[in-house]
């Protein structure tokens, strides 16, 4: 079959679309940030001035005054929103905690989801492991911490861990991005070492970007949902959510219904 031009009168209009996409992604990667926020900071530069003339009039006799040496621009606040309360972190997070909460097991370990985030949420009622290839300096009660490979977990026993989770982490190993070993097959094997330990009557914990499937490297991949599935065949899943591209948290969906997005979050729940 003669391929679809990319450019030109014979071009899709979702090609151009989809290289446009990806070159913006690209720019934003080399310049280490959405210029769309340098561009909304110059916009709001004028709000700034005009906030700090207000308080330069009004603020005689503060124990706060204003000093030329101190001033620090904030330029992105005053048109925002009081925060947010969705995408795949928010909900993750919250889906999985809940999760663990109810069955409350006696320990978990949890492979390199955000400490500020996810684990955090557990540290308020039971202690947790955390396993990462890199380091981490935390003295903080109920946190431990292994430095390990998650790609085979050699220092655990098959099918002796009861409550296990790794949240938007699998998509980037071996890709070399947080200076773990560069390994194609990365993602598989750590899905196999999950399985691997988890103990009959346990429950695994997994999220990963889902859609249409492929690599964008160094960042991430992002999975069919059935590649998941397939991977971890001798495991039963309890449940299945997700987050789709709109944002939205999807608690009655099957696998299957993300497989199209562009780039959702699959939330799976498996026991063996």
């Amino acid at each position: 079959m003669e391929p679809v031009p990319v450019f030109g009168p014979r071009a899709t209009l979702s090609a151009v679309q989809g290289h446009i996409r990806r070159a913006y992604t690209l720019v934003c990667g080399l310049l280490g940030g959405d210029p769309r926020a340098g561009l909304r900071r110059v916009r709001n530069l004028p709000h700034f001035v005009r906030t700090l003339a207000q308080y330069r009039a009004a603020c005689s006799g503060s124990p706060f005054p204003l000093t030329a040496a101190d001033i620090y621009p904030a330029l992105q606040d005053f048109d925002a929103d009081a925060g947010e309360a969705s995408g795949h972190y928010f909900f993750q997070d919250l889906w999985a905690s809940r999760k663990i909460f109810e069955r409350h097991p006696e320990r978990h370990i949890d492979i390199g989801s955000r400490i500020d985030g996810f684990v955090a949420h557990l540290l308020t009622f039971m202690p947790v492991t955390v396993i990462d290839v890199r380091p981490l300096a935390s003295s903080i009660p109920g946190l431990s911490f292994v430095r390990a490979d998650a790609t085979n977990l050699g220092g655990f026993p098959d099918r002796g861990v009861d409550s296990i989770s790794s949240l938007h982490a699998i998509e980037h190993f071996g890709l070399g991005r947080y200076g773990d070993r560069v390994d194609p097959d990365g993602w598989r094997k750590a899905l196999l070492a999950l399985q691997r330990v988890l103990r009959p009557g346990g429950r695994l914990y997994l999220s990963v970007p889902v859609g249409r499937e492929r690599l964008c490297f160094n960042a991430h991949r992002i999975f069919s949902p059935m590649r998941v599935l397939d991977a971890v065949s001798n495991l039963e899943l309890v449940s299945f959510a997700g987050v789709d591209d709109s944002g939205r948290f999807l608690d009655s969906v099957e696998p299957e219904d993300l497989a199209n997005q562009e780039y959702a979050c699959g939330l799976f729940e498996f026991t063996r």
